[in-house]
């Protein structure tokens, strides 16, 4: 397990980028702002050109969206292509078991890449790392991931973002955290703020393998959080019908966080009647991207009806490729 975590929390190396085809919009040794964003975007124009690198994505490293003091940062990913102003915006929160990860680890740096290259804005964060014992870290980590909703929506004039269309995703521990992020209030609910003048809400919520219930995952309750509070922590316990739509995504060979955990969220969000998607890959392991190992998926599809009827679609594909199911998920629910 520890292993596994130290592999998430590396950062794409120079390889990777060029891989995935993201270029860095960056000034050697020199701190970057959104404001610095048409100026580098400008002087990178001729040079993206000569590059064997189709379709690239760009992105802008280590923007800060906490208080001055923080140092956790966010990663910027902007499609190549026409400026526009109503681009939808995806906020993806990188897993490592809530004490390791980082937002530029290479499943982050992929999924925001594949996302960006369909014409999405997306955003890839930190948060605050730590055990669960130790103090000032729950429930700042949901706080942090809600900040940096916060902050593409404040800034969606700049990013040319529709700031009515921003969704949430993660992987693991970042699939929890994007659950708690969409699903619970942003304003009452744990690492929420009464005070805050923009909004945390969001349209949309994909998790990746996500942990839903601490205690079948060995890691006991929240400390510091009495009994009767412990369900404002689990995802399981917080869907309602007015929460936004989820995509649930589990590999059946994922030995780090059962699969159980995910249709234990499945049936939650049936109870609920909040409409979601479930998409099992046959074969697949823990922490992949939108390109895992697998031999196909099945798709659950499950919809409710103003008058209150149900709609439930199987689906199926023979490649356990999930750009395409990602992709109609996010059309559907934030547009394109």
């Amino acid at each position: 397990m520890r292993f596994l975590f130290l592999l998430v929390a590396a950062a794409a190396s120079a390889a990777d980028l060029a891989k995935l085809r993201i270029f860095d919009l960056a000034e050697a040794g020199k701190p970057v702002s959104l404001a610095d964003l048409p100026r580098l975007r400008e002087a990178q124009k001729d040079k993206v050109f000569t590059l064997e690198m189709p379709n690239p994505v760009f992105r802008l490293s280590d923007l800060s969206f906490l208080a001055p003091e923080r140092k956790e940062k966010l990663d910027l990913y902007l499609p190549n292509g026409p400026d526009r102003l109503d681009r939808p915006a995806v906020v993806f929160i990188h897993g490592g078991g809530f004490t390791g990860g980082d937002k530029a680890e290479y499943r982050s740096a992929s999924v925001s890449a594949d996302l960006a290259r369909a014409g999405y804005v997306v955003v890839s964060c930190n948060y605050v790392l730590g055990p669960k014992t130790k103090e000032g870290v729950w429930p700042r980590n949901i706080a942090d991931c809600r900040e940096a909703v916060r902050w593409v929506r404040s800034h969606a004039k700049a990013l040319g973002v529709n700031p009515d269309k921003i969704a949430v995703a993660g992987g693991s521990a970042g699939g929890y955290l994007a659950l708690m992020v969409g699903l619970s209030d942003d304003k009452t609910g744990p690492g929420g703020d009464p005070q805050a003048a923009v909004s945390a809400k969001v349209s949309a919520v994909i998790d990746f393998y996500g942990v839903v219930n601490f205690s079948k995952h060995g890691k006991g309750d929240v400390p510091g959080v009495g009994a009767a509070e412990q369900a404002a922590y689990l995802p399981v316990q917080q869907a309602d019908p007015k929460d936004p739509p989820v995509l649930i995504l589990h590999g059946t060979a994922d030995t780090t966080v059962d699969i159980r955990q995910s249709h234990d969220l499945a049936a939650a969000l049936t109870q609920a009647r909040l409409d979601h998607e479930f998409i099992v890959v046959a074969g697949a392991p823990h922490t992949f991207d939108l390109h895992p190992k697998g031999t196909g998926w099945t798709r659950t599809t499950l919809r409710w009806a103003a008058n209150g009827n149900e709609t439930r679609v199987e689906t199926k594909s023979a490649e356990p490729d999930l750009v395409e199911p990602t992709l109609a998920f996010l059309a559907r629910t934030i547009g394109k």
